[in-house]
């Protein structure tokens, strides 16, 4: 299923927002959405997801979902989302029981996300026993488990600390390769989006506008260290933002 943004504009309270966003994602690719802090990603994030309506424009989903799909589009949060009281199976379950999904079934699903995401051995485990990796792991195999159209990833990785984000990296890279689907992936990591994005959509501080849409012709798994073509987008990428990074900073602090 492709993803079609059509002349996206949002106002919060009057404020502009983003202004006029048109955006293709095919399916089985992964767009990254970088740019200054408080230019709309997020936010466009929710759009795309429908917990928002935006005030002018369209979010197009074209043509079918994949086969079983329980929700064309699904989250994984910066935060995690899990449940406390439930184990790791019980977190994923959750997702499940929504569609009436129980027993022998359920479980099939369960143990096949958790073996993608090399959960295997931690279905028994509560939350407050994983590290943070392993948590976000946790999210993903519950955003698996309903075998989505899209994935909508807000920052997933930014909590982390670098050598847990570069492990989640290549769990990422790795599910793609096995099965490719298609994303969002929001950021403010530019190696990340460098790594993950077939393109990645560059955002003007706010009200958000693209500013420019890059694509990677290499497909994220086969991309290296030190590839200089990767290393000519992220400076590029850095390029495009540099300015309107620092104005953006100078007034968040002024706030």
């Amino acid at each position: 299923m492709d993803l079609t943004l059509a002349n996206i504009t949002h106002h919060y309270s009057g404020l502009p927002v983003l202004q006029d966003i048109s955006l293709h994602i095919p399916a089985g690719q992964i767009l990254c959405i970088v740019g200054p802090s408080g230019c709309g990603k997020s936010t466009l994030l929710r759009l795309i997801g429908g917990l928002e309506r935006p005030d002018e424009g369209d979010v197009l989903q074209l043509g079918a979902p994949p086969p079983d799909c329980l929700n064309p589009l699904t989250y994984v949060f910066q935060d995690f989302a899990l449940l406390p009281w439930r184990t790791v199976r019980g977190n994923i379950s959750l997702v499940l029981e929504d569609h009436g999904l129980k027993g022998a079934e359920a479980e099939r699903i369960i143990s096949d996300v958790l073996a993608r995401t090399n959960l295997s051995d931690f279905g028994k485990a509560l939350p407050r026993q994983l590290s943070g990796g392993m948590k976000q792991r946790v999210a993903i195999a519950r955003a698996l488990a309903v075998n989505p159209a899209a994935m909508l990833l807000d920052e997933p990785l930014s909590a982390l600390d670098a050598q847990t984000r570069e492990l989640l990296m290549e769990d990422l890279l790795a599910l793609w390769a096995r099965q490719p689907f298609t994303g969002i992936y929001v950021t403010h990591n530019l190696s990340e989006a460098v790594r993950l994005g077939h393109s990645i959509a560059v955002l003007s501080r706010r009200p958000g506008r693209i500013r420019e849409v890059i694509t990677i012709d290499t497909p994220p798994p086969d991309r290296r260290a030190g590839d200089a073509r990767l290393d000519e987008v992220q400076a590029h990428l850095w390029s495009l933002m540099r300015d309107e990074a620092k104005a953006a900073d100078q007034e968040l602090l002024n706030v």
